[in-house]
């Protein structure tokens, strides 16, 4: 029973050992660490430079088989492996874990170790210790007790015991690289929770029209709950802002956030670099478009027509649509315009400029007065949402606050009084420079020394 009892309790005892012996070590690693944060960042990079989140075709046109880009990277490639939306697959989310795993490994098996080495500490009782400090002085007719005030004058932290002396200060350097990790652990957990959680939606909408959230083009597993589907928004009016040139200066777009009843709840005019926030959803005026010109023949109610966007070969943005003249629609002229500002070119049926006018003039088209009212815009917004921002920005303030308390040196200094004979010497782990002249000037405030103190080089 005996032997049973004990085979059992090795057995049990081998995934502790294989735990502490094999696998913490080799997470804790640094040349993984750099390994896995430097996988991270090109992928992270990719997601960049290549569009997240556009439709099959887009990549099909953008990213053909012949020729691939860079010999290899193609459509296919892109979606094989992810590459459309790099945030949300397995395996971004995967090394981001790993990544962690190792940060955690290192800030419990390095930085509490040395930060609990770093409180611990004893008296030095012989004068030979003092050979293998950075910095040690052996100085004549001086008290132990008159080294004190002038260590506690440089923020020293003193501990005396009879004829020997302890201080230190700059702990807090020591907690600096635990705090780094911790923010660094908070940063990957707000990424991963915004992925997860997160959604981003486009939507292109007429002035004067009422929309909701559902042109959804990238979304978390976990993103049902923070898209608005009960929200109702009126784009009130958009326009655009045009300099002396002709060139767009600003586009803006008056929101109205509207309630069960369709009242109004908030109303904001957003512009870029200017959104609307509600709800932890995010507004953003990105794009603009044509969407109708409204048109009158002679004496007729205000009509409609949509405008479509044309295929220029990627020389410039312009908007047609095609308007009868006769009832019989035997008849007609194409309408152009290539901006808000107003001026439409007519043309007719065989491609020839017929006139141009601008909102509110008129002109004679087929024995017809047209009119042209208004040429109406259409925002475009990219909306978005991510639970994980606020966990990131804490993350990034607490990465801050660890920097900054690493730059502070743990400097240690021992002292020893035997035989009529003051033995002084201590130790940093930055600033070695400063540390030998501040122990100098000490050394020098006291009395003039037997020897002068020797900095000797720290060995690594």
């Amino acid at each position: 029973m005996i032997a049973k009892d004990s085979f059992f309790s090795e057995l049990t005892s081998i995934p502790k050992k294989f735990l502490q012996k094999e696998l913490l070590p080799l997470l804790a690693d640094l040349r993984l660490a750099i390994v896995l944060l430097l996988t991270i960042a090109i992928f992270s990079i990719s997601g960049t430079v290549i569009e997240q989140g556009q439709s099959p075709a887009f990549y099909q046109s953008n990213y053909p088989e012949h020729p691939a880009l860079f010999g290899f990277l193609t459509w296919k490639v892109i979606q094989i492996l992810g590459l459309d939306h790099v945030y949300h697959t397995w395996w971004f989310l995967s090394l981001l874990i790993f990544f962690a795993s190792s940060l955690t490994a290192c800030t419990f098996t390095r930085q509490f170790p040395a930060l609990k080495a770093a409180r611990k500490w004893k008296f030095y009782e012989q004068p030979r210790q003092f050979e293998k400090l950075a910095l040690s002085a052996e100085i004549d007719a001086v008290s132990l007790t008159s080294l004190t005030p002038f260590l506690q004058k440089q923020r020293y932290r003193v501990f005396q015991e009879g004829d020997k002396l302890y201080a230190r200060k700059g702990l807090v350097g020591r907690i600096g690289p635990i705090v780094i990790h911790a923010s660094m652990l908070i940063i990957l957990a707000g990424s991963i929770w915004g992925s997860m959680t997160g959604f981003i939606a486009q939507e292109l909408v007429p002035s004067g029209a009422k929309f909701q959230v559902t042109n959804i083009i990238d979304a978390g597993p976990w993103a049902e709950a923070q898209i608005p589907k009960d929200v109702l928004l009126r784009v009130n009016r958009f326009w655009i802002d045009y300099t002396p040139t002709g060139s767009i200066d600003q586009f803006y777009s008056d929101i109205s956030v509207l309630g069960d009843r369709e009242q109004e709840v908030d109303r904001q005019t957003i512009y870029v670099n200017k959104p609307l926030r509600y709800r932890g959803v995010t507004f953003y005026q990105t794009d603009w478009a044509i969407a109708a010109i409204r048109f009158r023949f002679n004496n007729s109610p205000i009509l409609q027509l949509p405008m479509a966007q044309l295929n220029t070969g990627g020389k410039g943005r312009i908007w047609g649509t095609w308007i009868p003249t006769k009832t019989d629609l035997s008849e007609g002229v194409v309408l152009l315009a290539k901006d808000l500002q107003g001026t439409v070119l007519i043309y007719d049926s065989t491609g020839k400029l017929m006139s141009t006018v601008r909102a509110g003039m008129a002109t004679e088209i087929n024995g017809v007065k047209l009119t042209i009212t208004e040429v109406v815009g259409s925002t475009g917004l990219q909306i978005k949402a991510d639970p994980g921002i606020p966990i990131v920005y804490t993350g990034f303030g607490l990465l801050m606050l660890g920097l900054i308390m690493s730059y502070f040196s743990h400097s240690q200094i021992w002292a020893l009084q035997k035989e009529g004979c003051l033995y002084v010497g201590g130790r940093t782990n930055r600033a070695q420079v400063t540390f030998e002249r501040e122990i100098i000037n000490i050394l020098d405030q006291l009395k003039i020394p037997k020897s002068e103190p020797s900095a000797i080089p720290i060995k690594p």
